[in-house]
């Protein structure tokens, strides 16, 4: 999280749509091992539950369960250019929206991780245009053997560190003209970001 405090919030809706939109993070603990992070879809199942699964063999499984975590996403980011500001006397920066969430993990029972999955697939298909794939498309045979290859659990978050920097130390004026320099750079994710916290 950045130290300074214009560039965090406490809405708790806020930062579970962010999530949400982006449904995919990365989970780190420090093993005995030494730290590990791994890379995984993330799903809300309440206001402050977030599951996700892992391949059986990741270095984390047999560590998680019982244990304190942190999950990250990160959204829209880009480099902010000070050709952008009405004083160029100045250095570049980055704008970024991360959200870091802490908190107890447990294991999944089979049951909880087979409804996981077809949750995740019914939101994910959901987004996509055109004739939607079902779970009930894949063979009793597949379907079995690759949820026993996979772990569920679930994160109780109890600590929520957001990071929206946005360019808010920055006028209005300047602002829209890095918004503006952002989208014509291709960076149109990050250019709308910053244009929603201004409006």
């Amino acid at each position: 999280m950045h130290p300074n405090p214009l560039f965090r919030t406490d809405d708790h809706a806020q930062m579970r749509a962010t999530v949400e939109r982006i449904g995919f993070g990365m989970i780190f603990l420090t093993t005995p091992q030494g730290p590990r992070v791994a890379h995984t879809p993330l799903l809300w199942t309440g206001e402050d539950r977030l599951r996700f699964h892992l391949a059986r063999g990741n270095a984390l499984v047999r560590h998680l369960d019982g244990a304190t975590a942190l999950a990250t996403v990160n959204g829209a980011h880009g480099y902010v250019s000070p050709r952008w500001y009405e004083n160029r006397d100045t250095v570049p920066t980055w704008d970024y929206v991360a959200i870091e969430l802490e908190g107890l993990v447990r294991r999944l029972d089979d049951a909880e991780l087979d409804g996981l999955l077809y949750d995740l697939i019914d939101t994910h298909e959901d987004r996509l245009e055109g004739e939607r794939w079902n779970a009930s498309e894949a063979s009793e045979d597949m379907w079995n053997g690759l949820f026993k290859a996979i772990v569920g659990f679930e994160l109780e978050v109890r600590e929520w560190r957001p990071t929206y920097k946005l360019s808010q130390k920055r006028s209005a004026s300047e602002r829209e003209a890095i918004a503006a320099g952002l989208a014509v750079g291709g960076n149109e994710e990050l250019a709308a970001t910053i244009r929603g916290l201004a409006g």
